[in-house]
This record gives structure tokens, sequence and C-alpha cells, in this order.
């Protein structure tokens, strides 16, 4: 039972995070990363499942193969930019980390200027104003402990996995939304805005925002229209300039914005960043064991590593980055006039609301995941080698996700080398069987060639026999029973009927004279045919059965020297032909079946056509062909009611040569 029922789960975000099948490698680091396991396993390739992702871009980060991409937006902000309405940008505060290359951010204002954005700002003004908010909250010592719900993944990681806590979460809006509400006060209702920052989630975080770029992306519309720091004019942000809160995208940004420390001794917060600590603190925050705490929670470790960052960044190093521009910032602010911005902005509602979208799975039975634990070779807790190679902490997880659709035992890597030593062993035996199967072959050939000259004798000596039986028999007349060389004559007779006896039993060694239909599926016999012959390797053979019905009645042994006579006739006129190729094509309708038997060979010249079923006619070598093998064949295919045409061509300037066998016999043996 599948207990992963994606109807059943309510969107209404846009898919942030793609997978790139073609670059997907099979190695389930994007499962061990995912802080939801968001990631479902088909057919071996890791799928994002949008209705359970919480767009943190872990899976982006890690990925190696980079077969996780997430949703681009540049195309809608160029056609943003290409409109009449103004367009504003407003920047993230870590952007000193992503464009450290740069020696003033005056540069990258200019440049995104450059773009066509009519104001640029700085989201430090949104955090300023949200720190407030929070300074509030945690001023109040009456206040329920509560959640920060800056951080969009984790507010969709609450609402989703832990929807009873979405009451704790602080109905506060996003240092994002702050600024869009206040960009949207100071220049115009009408005014689009533009979010460039590090954050994939951020992109299905708002209505309010018009479009959300990465840093990624944002260097990417700078290439594509050839923008570079040398050919723009430096330009400070637009107002209102930030504050401290420029600092946010690091490490207890937060707390530092609101003037605060995690004061051990107080106690009344905690901090907790990256996708195992995030997730360790809501649960003990949700079990009661820090229940009377504030959690101010961050999914990366720091906006300064999210995953619209350019990667290769240092951590370090991008926090030092951070903290020198506040520092320039704070030596230089206007205070006077952030006062009045701030005074500006008092008005503006920064409440949000959330809601509950409860996508947990049901957990299967411990019946259902002992089954599926045995069905990996997990047969008690000593098998449990929980080794994470499958992406999963333990293999009891690995088969709850198993259970519900999201894994599959091959991802067990302890189950799959066992398998594979299966397989090896299976390979052995397999390989003995055949080198018993070619040893039989070779056998049959042998056979197949006492036949050939079992035939060849036969024929060559029923001839002579019969003259001198006749002319035995003639002179005995002639002499009357009474002469003396009566009896001679008589044992020349008697011995003379006994090779002719011999003979019929060699004819009927090499072929039999009558068919013993049997029902047989013509399909599989023909490709056992193929299997039969021998083929050095310089001839591909090409088998096309396009059948209705693989049912036929046929003489299995005679059907069976019709059809490598052919085949070997075939090979054998390809041997000194490029790219020589044996074709079988297998059609039917509802009384017959029709064979087409081409070879790109020498090809049979016109004079020739003629004779290809006369018996001893063969152009072959002497010692190579008895003359029998198209005689035979076409004896049989008679003797089955069928028909057999050729079509040959021996002219190289009439087009490519060759020779095509059609034959056509009764489905059931019947005209």
């Amino acid at each position: 039972m599948h207990y992963y029922k994606e109807h059943a789960m309510p969107a209404y975000r846009k898919q942030l995070v793609f997978t790139v099948k073609d670059r997907c490698r099979v190695c389930y680091t994007c499962v061990r990363e995912c802080p939801v396991k968001a990631i479902r396993i088909l057919n071996g390739q890791a799928e994002v499942i949008d209705q359970r992702c919480i767009g943190c871009g872990n899976c982006v980060k890690v990925c190696s193969q980079n077969a996780k991409v997430f949703l681009d937006n540049t195309g809608e902000a160029f056609s943003f930019l290409a409109s009449d309405k103004k367009v504003a940008a407003i920047i993230a505060p870590s952007f000193p980390a992503e464009f450290s290359e740069l020696s003033d951010y005056k540069q990258l204002v200019g440049m995104v200027r450059a773009l066509g954005f009519d104001y640029v700002a700085e989201v430090g003004f949104g955090a300023d104003i949200v720190a407030m908010q929070y300074d509030a909250i945690l001023k109040d010592t009456t206040a329920a402990p509560t959640i920060s719900s800056d951080c969009p993944a984790i507010v969709y990681y609450i609402e989703h996995y832990h929807p009873d806590l979405v009451d704790s979460l602080a109905k506060i809006v996003s240092p994002m939304v702050a600024m869009t509400r206040v960009m949207k006060k100071k220049y115009g209702n009408d005014l689009q805005i533009v979010f460039i920052g590090p954050c994939v989630a951020k992109k299905a975080e708002s209505n309010e925002v018009d479009s959300v770029l990465t840093f990624q992306e944002l260097r990417k519309m700078f290439k594509m229209r050839n923008i570079n720091a040398q050919q723009t004019t430096p330009s400070a942000f637009d107002p209102p300039l930030a504050g401290k809160g420029a600092i946010f995208p690091i490490s207890r940004g937060l707390l530092q914005t609101t003037n605060r420390s995690e004061d051990l001794t107080e106690g009344n917060i905690v901090v907790a960043e990256g996708r195992v600590n995030f997730r360790e603190a809501i649960k003990e925050f949700e079990t009661g064991l820090i229940s009377d705490t504030h959690l101010e929670l961050l999914c990366c470790e720091g906006c300064i590593l999210g995953p619209g960052m350019s990667s290769g960044g240092q951590r370090f190093r991008r926090r030092t980055l951070v903290t020198n521009y506040v520092k320039e910032k704070i030596k230089h602010i206007d205070q006077a006039q952030w006062q009045k911005d701030i005074a500006f902005c008092a008005d503006i509602d920064l409440s949000q609301h959330f809601k509950k979208v409860d996508r947990r799975l049901e957990k299967p039975s411990q019946k259902e995941i002992d089954q599926t634990l045995v069905t990996m070779g997990k047969y008690k807790k000593e098998d449990h080698l929980n080794c994470g190679a499958c992406g999963y902490d333990t293999c009891e997880e690995h088969a709850v996700a198993i259970i519900q659709g999201l894994a599959e035992t091959e991802m067990c890597l302890p189950y799959t080398i066992e398998e594979l030593h299966y397989t090896i062993k299976d390979l052995n035996n397999s390989h003995q069987e055949l080198a018993n199967a070619q040893q039989a072959l070779k056998q049959s050939e042998k056979l197949a060639n006492m036949g050939q000259l079992s035939a060849g004798i036969a024929h060559e000596l029923n001839n002579p026999l019969g003259v001198i039986t006749m002319y035995s028999n003639i002179l005995k007349e002639e002499l009357g029973e009474k002469s003396e060389l009566a009896k001679d004559l008589d044992l020349i007779v008697e011995q003379a009927a006994r090779c002719k006896k011999i003979v019929g039993g060699l004819l009927n060694f090499a072929r039999k004279n009558q068919v013993n239909l049997i029902e047989t599926d013509i399909e599989e016999f023909t490709r056992r045919s193929l299997n039969s012959i021998l083929n050095s390797g310089h001839v591909k053979i090409s088998f096309e059965p396009r059948l209705t019905d693989k049912s036929a009645m046929i003489d299995r042994d005679q059907w069976m020297q019709v059809l490598t006579n052919l085949e070997k006739n075939a090979i054998e006129s390809m041997e000194n032909t490029k790219n020589a190729l044996l074709k079988i094509e297998l059609t039917d309708s509802k009384d017959s079946v029709y064979y087409k038997i081409t070879d790109t060979g020498s090809g049979i010249s016109p004079e020739n056509m003629e004779k290809i079923f006369t018996p001893f006619f063969t152009t072959k070598t002497i010692g190579k062909g008895t003359g029998l093998g198209l005689p035979l064949v076409y004896g049989i295919v008679k003797m089955h009611r069928g028909q057999i045409h050729v079509e040959s061509n021996s002219d190289p300037d009439k087009g490519e040569t060759g020779t095509t066998f059609t034959i056509t016999i009764p489905r059931y043996g019947m005209n």
C-alpha cells in the first residue's frame, strides 16, 4: 500500500525546484540532504515532489551533476523592465557576500540600474523595521514564545509538517515583504517590485512581490546584457537606506539587529540553523522541552549560504564581507534621516497570517514495515546497518519511504551488492549452460555436414545403381534362367537393390519425405534458427518479427533445415562484403505466415536464377556445396503447401547487391 497520494495534497505555490533527468546519476545525495524527504526515486532517478518541497534548495546546492535546478525568473524580470510601469529592485542585505569582486557597493547598484530598473533599494531597511517588531515581542514578558517567520522555508516546514505550531509563528512579515510595502507607500502602489537575493523559497513567499531573482540569476542578466562595473556609473541606493538591519543575513543576525544576544543566563532565545538543527529545535519546542523559549530559525546556515548564491564561497569570508559593509554603513549613516524614514513607515501594517496545510504522510503499520525490510534481506535487527547510503538515516525510515512510494528497494546498497553477487552467480551458471549449448551446436553442425554428405552420395549413386539394375535384368532375360551366368546376375541385381536401399536410408537421414505438423511459436522458432548458425561476427543480423499471432503448424525438423540453409547461404554470400547485413522479417495474416530473408551479398546472376532450385547445381567451389540445399528448401516449402520466390541483384551499377527470398506458408498447413 502506498501512502503518498499526490492528488490529496493541496498545492497553492508554484514549483520551485526541478530535476534534469539526463543528468541524474543515482547518488541519492539529494535524498540525504532534503529535510522533508520531498524526493521520490523512480527507476533510479530522483524526482522533486513540488507538493512536499519547502524550497530550501539544499538539493540544488549538493547535486554535483547539476541535475537539480530552481525556477528561473529572468525572462519574467526582463518582461517587467520592458513594460511602461516603474520597476524597483530591492536587494537582500547578503549582497556584499555575493559580489565580493566589486570594490564598492555603488558599482553593483549602478549595474542593476543599467538593466533598466527605475529604483534600487536595499531590503536591509525592511529588516530594520521587522527587527523592531521582534524586539517588541521579546520585551513583552507576557507574550507566548514564538518562532521567527522571516525564513519562508521554515514557515513552509511548519505549515506542512508541524501544522499544530502554526499559531506559534511570529505574525510578522519578512524583511522582503516589509520592504515591498515600504516601497509602494513611498513610490506608489503601481510600482512593480523585483526582489534579488540568495533564497529560492522567496520565489513563492508572497504575491505582493512581482518577481524574485537569485543572485545567480542577476549575474546571468548582467551577462546577457553585457553589463559590467567598468562600463557603468556607480550609484547609491534609493531611500530609505538601511541601518543595522543589513546584518540580518548572517548567523544570529536578527538578534544583533535588535541589539540582543543569545543570553544563556536568561535562556529565553534559541538560535538554530541548518537542515538538521532547525528540525531538532522545532521537535523539542513541539514536545515541550523548550516550549518557554523563542526560536530564531534559519533553514540555511545564514542567508549568506543560500542556494541562490554563487557556488564556491566560504562561510566566514562571506560573513566578514557583510560585517565590514555594515560597519561602514553605521559609520556614515544619517541617523536623523533614518529616524524620519522609520517614522514615515510607522503606519505600515507588518502583520502576516499563516495557514495550516498538513502534508504529513500516514505512517504504515509496523507489520508493513517489517515485511518491506524482509524484501531487502533484513530479517532481524542485526541486519539493519543504518549506513545511510540510501539517503535515509535508518533502514526502517527507508522501508517506510518505500511503502509511501518515495523510495525503491534497490536504493539499499548492501541489498544491491548482495543481489549483484546472486546475479554474478546466475551469470556463471548461464555461461556454463551456454558453453554446453555451444558444444551441442558444434555436434549439430557435424550432423548437418554428414547430412549434406549423405544427400550428395545418395544422389550421386542413385543413377548408376539404376543403370546397373536395369542392364542386369536385361542380360538376365536374354540369357535365360538356365544360363551359367544367371546366378551371377541375380547376385548383381540383389546387391544393387541393397545399395539402393542404403542410398534410400542416406536420403531419409538427410531429408524426410513426409511432414509432421506441430503447433509452434514461429517467432521463437525463427530466433532459435539464428542462434544455430555460425557467424564469424562480420555479418550484422537483424530479426524483425511483426506478428499478430505467433502460432503456426510446421514440421519443426524440416523447417529448421529451410531456415538454416537460407541463413547459411546468405552469410556465405557476404564473406567479402562490407557492412554485411542479414535481415529477416516475419509477418502474418489471419491464415498465412510470411518470411522475407534479405542479404547484402554478391547476389545471383540472371543466367543462374532459373537453375538455383535444380539439384546438384551450385556456384560454389568444389567441396563447398553439393547443389542440394536450395532444392531441399524448395521441396520442404512445397510439402508445407507454401510458395517461395527469389529476387536478386548481382550488378553494383543497378544498385545495392544482394538477394531476397520471400516465403509464404499456410498457418494451419492447408491451402
